[in-house]
């Protein structure tokens, strides 16, 4: 009997990063590779995501819908509900041998939760980092203790989900997918890009996505207008938005963009680009501006300045080619002018990425494999004290 194992994602930069683990595991003669697919991913708002996944030949096993139409805390709480509803029964019906899950949504919380309740052992990507300004610190780090396998993007990572009491020998260091993605991705010219997005790149451009803080109340608002005033400011610049993904707050940040790109024609602004077209645009740009985790992530790897805003990526490890400012109109004014400094530039293009090879999904789907195919799974955990008094 083949291994069933499930694969969860939720979003559009998820799904960018889960991708090649997807098609490795589909080369597993003794798995039955299952995705299944909820959240951002089956809504218009968000673009319908999901149809990305199935012009890439990946199969889905089932969609479930749990997003409601509002982005407001309670909402939010109530798209968990139903997700772990959904996903009762979903489970019951695959019974699936593994769960693997990424990051730190607030949907795969839910999941894991009833993963966790059905005795589904989970194996869990990017558990031990931090993100001071976001909820997604607290739902990160209850994954990891959910979960039975981790995987880290760096060295430090892996001692932190240690420090939280799983044993090393379930912690694995494998770097980050994001930069096996930029290796390995057939990335478009710069007028094939031109001709994908239907806007001409004939100046300089930067990348924009901003997110909301979402432990900092009703900031959403006035942030995005001071990013948007600055980029107000650049004429002789031009500015590809992403759109925030669905946290409280998102819409109200959608929203915004779409009234500046309707006034300004050195702008655009897309639901979502795809992983393909996205790191084709990273490779051209001058910059990446926002507070997204790609900016610290995957820019580096480009050589490309990055202007970190605000507090939703702070304790992330980061390289020096990273900017940090606060989400005020003078402090980002400022950062864009460092980064189109000479120096900067430099500094970029030389700049070491902290997260790892390039060689990621081989090292997870080869320890999943050792771990389920010879029964070493045993969810009896015990708590590994690190020695602390």
């Amino acid at each position: 009997m083949k291994k069933k194992i499930s694969i969860l994602t939720a979003t559009r930069a998820e799904y960018g990063l889960l991708k090649p683990i997807i098609k490795k595991f589909n080369h597993v003669k003794d798995f039955d590779v299952r995705v299944v697919v909820t959240g951002a991913h089956l809504s218009p708002e968000f673009g319908l995501t999901y149809q990305e996944i199935e012009r890439e030949g990946i199969a889905i096993d089932e969609k479930i819908e749990i997003l409601l139409s509002a982005d407001t805390p309670a909402s939010i709480s109530k798209s968990m509900g139903l997700a772990m509803i959904s996903f009762a029964d979903y489970f019951e019906r695959l019974k699936p041998d593994l769960l693997v899950v990424l990051g730190d949504r607030y949907e795969t919380l839910a999941v894991a939760t009833v993963a966790m309740n059905q005795r589904i052992p989970i194996a869990h990507l990017y558990g031990g980092e931090t993100t001071e300004g976001a909820i997604d610190e607290s739902i990160r780090h209850a994954i990891t203790k959910l979960s039975y396998l981790h995987f880290t993007s760096t060295e430090e990572y892996r001692n932190r989900v240690i420090q939280l009491g799983e044993n090393p020998e379930r912690v694995f260091c494998v770097g980050a997918i994001g930069i096996e993605n930029i290796l390995n991705e057939k990335l478009m010219s710069k007028s094939e890009l031109e001709e994908s997005i239907n806007f001409k790149l004939d100046k300089p451009y930067a990348m924009v996505t901003f997110h909301p803080v979402t432990l900092e109340d009703n900031k959403s608002k006035e942030q995005i207008k001071a990013l948007l005033d600055v980029c107000e400011l650049y004429k002789d610049m031009k500015f590809i938005f992403t759109k925030a993904n669905a946290d409280a707050s998102g819409r109200i940040i959608n929203q915004m963009i779409d009234d500046f790109v309707d006034k300004n024609d050195h702008a655009i602004a897309f639901a979502s680009l795809g992983m393909t077209r996205y790191l084709s645009a990273l490779k051209y740009c001058t910059m990446v501006i926002g507070n997204s985790s790609s900016g610290l992530v995957e820019a580096p790897s480009f050589g490309i300045p990055t202007i970190n805003i605000g507090d939703r990526q702070k304790g992330r490890i980061q390289s020096d080619s990273v900017i940090n400012c606060e989400p005020i109109k003078e402090d980002i004014k400022n950062a864009v002018k460092i980064a189109l400094s000479e120096e900067l530039k430099e500094k970029a293009k030389n700049t070491i990425n902290p997260y790892g090879d390039g060689n990621t999904s081989g090292k997870i789907v080869e320890t999943i494999k050792d771990f389920i195919l010879n029964d070493k799974v045993n969810l009896k955990k015990k708590f590994y004290d690190c020695g602390g008094k």
